[in-house]
């Protein structure tokens, strides 16, 4: 899982205390893809996610949250929510358009259907060099 530009050039700017969307409760959404370019290699220009099949959900009630280094989001997956397989997640700052803080991929890490509540939860370390 990588940051992407964007989201780093925004945590930046919040941190700066510039007038700019947080990733707090209210605006986190847990996107997950699927389908053609949903294996596509991370880059840190990207700003969506890359399958054809793309769905984002509002993050549980307190995520994200942070402990030290390390930011948790989650969110629950309805029984109509994102029924594909699963090749790509990303947190991202608003339900749609917004900032893509990260991307992970991992090819059909999860295939859901209409019968199963998925939950996703994202760990996210942050270290300094």
């Amino acid at each position: 899982m990588g940051l992407t530009t964007a989201g780093v050039n925004h945590l930046l700017g919040l941190g700066l205390g510039e007038a700019l969307t947080s990733f707090a409760n209210a605006n986190a959404h847990l996107g997950v893809g699927g389908g053609a370019g949903g294996n596509t290699a991370f880059t840190i220009g990207q700003s969506d996610l890359q399958g054809a099949s793309k769905f984002r959900k509002a993050c549980d009630a307190s995520f994200p949250s942070r402990a030290a280094n390390v930011v948790t989001s989650k969110a629950t997956f309805a029984t109509g929510d994102a029924n594909y397989t699963w090749d790509e997640f990303a947190l991202f700052n608003a339900a749609s358009s917004g900032i893509m803080l990260h991307r992970g991929m991992s090819a059909a890490f999860f295939v859901k259907n209409s019968s199963t509540v998925a939950v996703l939860t994202v760990t996210l370390t942050v270290t300094a060099a």
